[in-house]
C-alpha cells in the first residue's frame, strides 16, 4: 500500500470535499480517502499500482487544481 497527500486549491465547502472524495475513490485501486477542507488536502491510501498522476488527473477533472502530490 502507498499513501499520497495531495494539496488541492479551490475547495470552499463540504460539497467541494465530497466531489474530490468521490473522484479519488473512483480511481481503480484506491482503498481509502480522507479530504480536509481546513488543510486543503486529501490523504489517499491505495494499492501499489496507483500513480500520483492518476490521482491528480481525477481531482483536476473536477476543476480543482492540484498544487502538489507527495508520498506520505
Amino acid at each position: 500500500m502507498k499513501t499520497y497527500v495531495l494539496s488541492i486549491e479551490g475547495m470552499m465547502c463540504s460539497h467541494c470535499t465530497d466531489r474530490v472524495g468521490k473522484a479519488l475513490s473512483g480511481v481503480d485501486g484506491v482503498k481509502n480517502v480522507e479530504v480536509s477542507l481546513e488543510e486543503k488536502n486529501a490523504v489517499v491510501t491505495a494499492d501499489e499500482s496507483v500513480t500520483a498522476d492518476a490521482l491528480k488527473a481525477a481531482v483536476e477533472a473536477q476543476d480543482y487544481p492540484v498544487t502538489e502530490v507527495r508520498e506520505g
